[in-house]
């Protein structure tokens, strides 16, 4: 019996020891089964992670290609900038660091908190997110001398561009700011705190000027301090742009067109290139690079001059007298009417009940088709316009240019508008009436065109009948686009009107007849709205400005074998010819400057 309580008494410390064992082999198989999850699973994670705490990689920002101007000279440069950046992963309390900078830079909090989750998604925490795109040098130095208290914060280096010209080419150049969160979602080059082009040659060059950005590593201690650097991959500097414009031109035509607001267009008739092409008012393009405030934005936006507006290509107005060109072209092509048709003009036109009415109110007497342009007769286009019909009259002038864009290197072109029976039913659901055609054949109704769509189309009248696509860029070869539908010998019959407009005693734009130079023009007189009667008979400067017409004038020029096209549009300037007349006068002296005699005197013997 004793011997059985002796054996089970020794049994007891067994059992513990197997006990024991058990948790032994518990622990070890916890262990190592973490060492694999920590070292296997997401080892290379973790290698990762332990590596970005000493070396971090950060993009290099490549410099945007140079923009100059026929002549080589810069219209839009880089200069360096600073950029204030956090990293994250440095960043005990983010919260405190964002409302010290907000504190320092005088700027809003909530904004700046917004700035912040929308880069956070973007950036990794280990790299730079840019929260201040551009710093002033006082804003500078109050970081710097704060950096070895809030290391999180970080200067970037940027390049940022600037237009030494501002205004003088805003609507041509346009602008870049920093890429919005659609823009970053449709290309995956871009991230946060990228500048892009927004508007004018900088948008629709967008990838030729764009560079490709470069690769730097840098070593860094554990409290995030720069130790060191190496380039892994240099930047690549985008492609320069040179333009068609030529500066000193822009300048001088820019100073003509004056507080005018209109624009003025000058173009090469042989091959397209666009000279000049000014619009007013205009803005100031580098208001958008540093970024726009609110307010800043809303000044611009609700100015009720429109400063943003191209008017050269986006703005579209009835083209008046201007388009009778078109109305004469299709009535010899039509075969309606032949250059020696005589019409009498009594001052007006009777059409069922309603008298449309002759600019002259006492009439013009008979008139041929020369005359009828020379001196923008309205009652022998009335005729014209009667019998061709807004079914000839819509594809001829779509085939002529209108109604349709240019294709120039700008964004955001209008189209004009060249009416016809089924855009009035789906516009107005109103069928199309006899007085509609009148109103189209001197360019006024529901007519619409851009002061680039008439440029194109007098180039085409004087370079053979081509119609060519204006060109921005100095090295683009003529495009053609299309021809005119027009015979040789009618195209040179509308050319001789145009000169005999300038030359003649009667002509309406005789005043910028030049000796020496080949010119002709046609005038135009848009009317805004129906003027009442108590404004028919007072000077223009009585008349209130809105309801004072819009004054047009096309031209060409020629000399030396150079020609070109000028287009002048001025916003309620009233007549054509007294509107812009002075300012395409202005711009053909300095295109052909007056020829100085030889002098023939000699030292006496």
């Amino acid at each position: 019996m004793h011997l059985n309580r002796d054996a089970d008494l020794q049994q007891t410390p067994k059992n513990g020891l197997l006990l024991l064992q058990l948790l032994v082999l518990g622990m070890f198989l916890v262990f190592t089964l973490r060492f694999w999850y920590l070292q296997l699973h997401r080892g290379q994670e973790f290698a990762e992670r332990a590596e970005n705490n000493r070396i971090r990689q950060q993009q290099v920002y490549a410099p945007r290609g140079l923009i100059r101007d026929r002549s080589g000279v810069l219209l839009a440069v880089n200069e360096p900038a600073y950029a204030l950046a956090i990293v994250r992963e440095d960043s005990q309390d983010i919260p405190a660091v964002l409302g010290q900078v907000s504190e320092w830079l005088d700027l809003d909090n909530d904004q700046l908190l917004e700035t912040f989750e929308l880069g956070r998604l973007r950036i990794r925490r280990f790299q730079p997110q840019i929260l201040v795109h551009s710093l002033t040098f006082e804003q500078l130095a109050t970081i710097e001398a704060n950096t070895m208290t809030w290391p999180e914060l970080k200067i970037v280096t940027k390049p940022r561009r600037s237009y030494p010209q501002g205004p003088l080419l805003a609507h041509v150049i346009g602008y870049v700011a920093e890429a919005n969160e659609q823009e970053m979602n449709a290309d995956p080059e871009l991230t946060l705190g990228d500048s892009i082009g927004k508007k004018g040659i900088e948008l629709t060059m967008e990838r030729i000027l764009r560079g490709r950005k470069g690769l730097r590593q840098v070593d860094v201690d554990v409290a995030g301090r720069h130790l060191g650097s190496t380039l892994l991959a240099p930047p690549q500097a985008g492609n320069d742009v040179r333009l068609s414009i030529d500066l000193e031109l822009q300048h001088f035509v820019d100073q003509t067109l004056g507080e005018h607001v209109g624009s003025v267009i000058v173009m090469e008739a042989d091959t397209g290139q666009v000279l000049s092409l000014v619009s007013k008012p205009a803005f100031d393009n580098n208001l958008f690079v540093a970024g726009l405030s609110h307010a800043d934005w809303a000044l611009l936006r609700d100015n009720p001059a429109h400063p943003l507006q191209n008017r050269a290509i986006q703005s579209a107005y009835p083209p008046a007298s201007v388009f009778k060109l078109v109305i004469a072209g299709a009535a010899l092509t039509h075969q309606i009417a032949a250059p020696t048709d005589r019409v009498f003009c009594s001052g007006g036109l009777r059409l069922g009940n309603r008298l449309f009415r002759c600019w002259q109110r006492r009439g013009h007497g008979w008139m041929d088709m020369n005359e009828g342009l020379v001196q923008s007769c309205d009652v022998i286009f009335y005729t014209f316009g009667d019998k061709l019909g807004v079914d000839r009259m819509h594809p001829y002038a779509v085939e002529s240019g209108f109604g349709v864009r240019t294709g120039i290197d700008l964004p955001h072109e209008s189209m004009g508008l060249v009416p016809s029976r089924d855009w009035k039913r789906r516009r107005f659901n109103e069928p199309w009436h006899g007085g509609d055609n009148l109103n189209m054949s001197i360019g006024q109704g529901y007519m619409l065109t851009t002061p680039l769509q008439v440029a194109r189309y007098t180039a085409a009248l004087v370079n053979g009948g081509k119609l060519l696509k204006p060109q921005l860029l100095a090295d683009a070869p003529p495009e053609v686009q299309g021809e005119l539908p027009l015979q040789s010998g009618h195209r040179d019959f509308l050319v001789q009107a145009m000169v005999n407009t300038v030359e003649g005693s009667r002509g309406t734009a005789r005043r910028i007849a030049k000796p020496g130079v080949r010119l002709g023009a046609k005038t135009g007189t848009a009317q805004v709205v129906r003027l009442m009667s108590e404004f028919e008979r007072v000077d223009l400067e009585d008349i209130p400005y809105h309801f004072r017409h819009h004054g047009w004038m096309s031209s060409f020029g020629q000399r030396d074998g150079r020609s070109y096209v000028i287009v002048a549009m001025v916003e309620h300037g009233g007549g054509g010819g007294s509107a812009t007349g002075p300012i395409i006068k202005s711009i053909y002296d300095y295109l052909f400057p007056d020829i100085q005699p030889a002098d023939e005197s000699h030292e006496p013997d």
